[in-house]
């Protein structure tokens, strides 16, 4: 059997393997809220949010492109695969180290900073695209911004409208309207989320020249939607329960500001092509929410303990990818 096609069938298998992990790592994303407020049922939200982010991958391919091209030209790489091995082990490594500790990191930030520091060490600083790097990180930057903000703005909006309802009735109709915020929040999930490994999987077939362009095929977008929506359905529960309780005591009409909040900022990522991070955009959105209900209500501490994670994902993951790649080349 060629070597090219063992060393490529090795991406592919690590790329889905990134996509399951990521589907039962940010699964809390799309669920924590709507659980913790007992709008939905676990294992009823489970089964909901791999469905829709099974239809939602299967929708878009533009960040795929910006994945697979942004950060390097695949086609200029002669070490190509052995890259993009080493930044799936690295990005998998830190997945499941901060979800065994229960902390919503980016599964992003974990991909595109393994992939930098994995280009930088094992083909050269020049072959680094670092202006398609810092648009990627930029919008990376921006979106948590937004999120914070639209979740502040919507709650406020929100607890205007009704301030002189009786808590009851409002929490009882906003639990029923959680169940559609929720669906939302997987399908933008998998509209970006799972685009990330197909666009992985793609620069990996232009690199062994078995394509030209970066268009994503058929069985790749296939591929990479059931692998999420399988990792989903195990659920991530150590996320699940930080997200949903941790932050601050989140009600019905919380959860679906929050929610419909990052939806809105995922899908507008999805729409101009750009990788978002669901963690930060429904975590940010939590926050904004909190604050806008009471400023210390917010567990600051749980917060500031989330972000350092954030900050501290693209440098580690772009070492532990630049340590690993050093073994292949």
């Amino acid at each position: 059997m060629d070597t090219m096609f063992i060393v490529m069938l090795i991406v592919i298998i690590l790329a889905l393997a990134f996509d399951f992990i990521n589907g039962f790592h940010d699964t809390a994303n799309a669920i924590a809220t709507s659980v913790s407020t007992r709008a939905l049922k676990p294992r009823t939200a489970i089964l909901m949010a791999a469905v829709m982010n099974f239809a939602g991958a299967l929708v878009f391919t533009g960040v795929a492109k910006t994945i697979g091209g942004k950060v390097a030209n695949p086609a200029e790489l002669s070490n190509g695969l052995e890259i993009l091995i080493a930044t799936l082990i690295a990005a998998i490594i830190w997945n499941l180290v901060t979800w065994w500790f229960g902390i919503p990191s980016s599964s992003s930030h974990a991909l595109i900073g393994a992939l930098a520091g994995a280009v930088y060490i094992g083909a050269g600083h020049d072959k680094v695209n670092w202006s398609g790097f810092s648009t990627i990180i930029e919008g990376l930057i921006l979106s948590p911004l937004i999120a914070f903000a639209l979740g502040f703005v919507v709650m406020t909006i929100l607890k205007w409208i009704f301030a002189k309802r009786s808590p009851h009735t409002v929490n009882k109709g906003f639990r029923t309207m959680q169940i559609v915020t929720a669906a939302l929040q997987s399908f933008t999930h998998g509209t970006n989320d799972a685009q990330k490994a197909m666009g992985i999987i793609t620069f990996a077939l232009v690199t062994a020249k078995y394509q030209s362009t970066m268009d994503v095929p058929l069985w790749v977008k296939i591929a990479a939607a059931t692998a999420m929506a399988l990792g989903t359905s195990i659920g991530g529960w150590k996320i699940i329960k930080t997200m949903g309780t941790k932050i601050f005591k989140i009600e019905p009409i919380n959860g679906f500001a929050a929610d419909i909040s990052s939806a809105t900022v995922l899908f507008g990522a999805t729409w101009l092509s750009l990788p978002a991070s669901t963690t930060h955009a429904i975590t940010s959105a939590i926050l904004g929410v909190g604050s806008a209900k009471r400023f210390s209500a917010v567990k600051w501490s749980v917060a500031g303990t989330i972000v350092v994670s954030w900050v501290i994902t693209i440098p580690i993951s772009a070492i532990l990818a630049g340590l690993i790649v050093k073994l292949f080349v």
